[in-house]
């Protein structure tokens, strides 16, 4: 089942959910010391639940540059599949591109586009819009 971004009739296409789970529970195990959402509760807590609402889309723009910044610092070799178990590993494994060189480019949907751009680009058509960030299943 393919999973997405959704704002207002615009829809964003990411993959399977597995692959955005893999995303979150990065985040989380990489720069949340205190927990899931304790560092980036918009984009963690808010939006990975199905709903940011469109007042709070500037926060979490925030929180995602300040994500992809920190990510950088990460070789691909630590992306965490499930943070409920990190002994899961990719159904790729260690089979990627050579472009991708740390985590903050990790991430490509199932369309072959950057993950974290394809996120900031329906927070900003969120923004723009004045419309809530949804995560939908089609």
């Amino acid at each position: 089942m393919a999973v997405g971004f959704k704002v207002k009739y615009y829809w964003y296409q990411v993959g399977h959910g597995d692959f955005l789970h893999s995303f979150f529970s990065t985040v989380s195990y990489h720069l949340e010391e205190n927990g899931w959402g304790s560092k980036y509760p918009f984009l963690l807590n808010d939006l990975y639940q199905g709903k940011l609402e469109s007042e709070n889309i500037g926060k979490a723009l925030e929180e995602l540059e300040d994500i992809k910044e920190r990510l950088k610092n990460y070789s691909p070799s630590q992306v965490v599949w499930d943070i409920e178990d990190i002994s899961k590993r990719p159904p790729w494994g260690d089979n990627i591109s050579e472009e991708i060189t740390d985590l903050s480019n990790y991430f490509v949907t199932s369309d072959g586009e950057d993950f974290i751009n394809i996120l900031k680009s329906a927070l900003e058509k969120g923004l723009k819009t004045n419309s809530d960030v949804y995560i939908e299943s089609i």
